[in-house]
């Protein structure tokens, strides 16, 4: 790239703002999840009715990948959460675009791994 060159600027972005999202997890534990999640400047911040959500991504070319830490911030009385109790870590990369963006990913719950798709979509960008 040289000095005159704005292709690098004129790239489609991960759009800073407020998301919404559907998990949907395979493989090793089945579940789903729907929630909110903020995206800002590389870093991940969100949650859903049970679990609160941060981390951090990159993005290039149509692509992104990143890694969360997914705590548990309120018990399920009654219920068995996939993720219940342990904090669990999650890597994931899949394709933006305006609007949105589509994940695949896999989550590491003690001994177990459980891969998830989820699909966010932009609701307010900032």
């Amino acid at each position: 790239m040289t000095a005159g060159d704005t292709s690098e600027t004129s790239e489609a972005k991960v759009v800073n703002g407020l998301y919404i999202f559907d998990i949907e997890m395979r493989d090793g534990k089945r579940g789903q999840a729907k929630g909110v999640v903020v995206l800002c400047d590389g870093r991940i911040m969100g949650g859903d009715s049970y679990f609160y959500y941060t981390g951090s991504y990159t993005f290039r070319n149509g692509k992104w990948r990143g890694d969360m830490i997914v705590n548990q911030h309120t018990e399920a009385i009654g219920r068995t959460l996939a993720f219940g109790g342990r904090e669990v870590t999650c890597g994931f990369s899949g394709d933006y675009f305006p609007g949105g963006a589509e994940v695949e990913g896999m989550a590491l719950v003690g001994k177990t791994s459980v891969t998830f798709t989820a699909r966010l979509t932009l609701k307010d960008a900032m």
